[in-house]
Order: structure tokens, then C-alpha cells, then sequence
């Protein structure tokens, strides 16, 4: 079931929440991590800038329920170069 979504996220608001998840990795739960936003940003559009970052893989949650950036494609880039690794079709 979907959710209705009375107002969706700026893109400034997406990239604040995202830089502040990556130099903030592990140490916030997600209410914490809100009220650490330098800018105000409503509870909802907030969860659905979470839920987006989640779905598309770049967070992740760990088991003490903190937020932590996953989305590194610097380094896919260096591993894909090793003769060792190679994806399955």
C-alpha cells in the first residue's frame, strides 16, 4: 500500500539530508538526525527523503536503528577493475 505524499522534497533538501548522512555516518538515529538538519525541513517531507535514500540503496540502517551512507562508487569503480571479480550474468 502506497502512502500518499502531501508534498515532495526540493532538491536542496535531498542533497542536505544526504551530505549530512555521509559525514555523519552511524551516528544518528533518524529523529536525531532530523533535528540535526542546519535547515528546517517538515518530519514528512524528511521521512520521504529517508525512504527515497533507502530504496535506492545509498543508506542504510543498522541494527541499533542508526543511519548509515552505503553509496560509495569510487570504490565499485577500483574493485570492478580486478581481474578476480567479475558479474554473473
Amino acid at each position: 500500500m502506497k502512502t500518499q505524499i502531501s508534498q515532495y522534497p526540493r532538491l536542496d533538501e535531498v542533497l542536505i539530508v544526504e551530505e549530512i548522512i555521509r559525514e555523519h555516518s552511524g551516528e544518528f538515529k533518524k529523529k536525531q538526525l532530523w533535528e540535526s538538519l542546519p535547515e528546517k525541513v517538515s518530519y514528512q517531507t524528511y521521512c520521504t527523503i529517508i525512504d527515497y535514500l533507502s530504496e535506492s540503496q545509498k543508506i542504510a540502517v543498522d541494527k541499533e536503528r542508526k543511519i548509515g551512507w552505503t553509496y560509495y562508487p569510487e570504490s565499485v569503480k577500483e574493485r570492478i577493475k580486478h581481474k578476480n571479480l567479475f558479474w554473473r550474468k
